[in-house]
């Protein structure tokens, strides 16, 4: 299988920096902006080398737990912290069950070797 450890830490962090951000409710700044399109990039990596593995099952797990986090990211992203609100106020405990079930399929994915 391809190397993904270093896109599996970098997307954890961010899913969890991410949260917390909107969760707090910080302002928009471009380096979040930033760090939302990096961790694209890490999940396309991701799903490349779980199709490349043939791990069926867990490329479709990970995709679905990293889909139902990304409209609460991309609300944040291209509308900042205003837009978001206008969306998902009422949705913050849907956003962080997403976000917890993205994280525990990062952590299974941090024990393939």
């Amino acid at each position: 299988m391809l190397e993904i450890a270093a896109s599996v830490t970098n997307l954890q962090w961010t899913t969890e920096h991410h949260f917390r951000h909107i969760q707090n409710q910080h302002e928009f700044m471009r380096r979040w902006a930033v760090q939302f399109e990096l961790a694209y990039t890490d999940f396309k990596t991701i799903q490349i080398a779980l199709q490349l593995a043939e791990k069926t099952e867990l490329y479709e797990r990970f995709t679905k737990a990293y889909q139902a986090v990304y409209p609460y990211e991309a609300a944040f992203a291209m509308d900042g912290l205003e837009g978001f609100n206008e969306k998902f106020a009422t949705q913050l405990d849907d956003y962080e069950q997403a976000h917890d079930e993205l994280l525990a399929v990062l952590k299974e994915l941090e024990q393939l070797k």
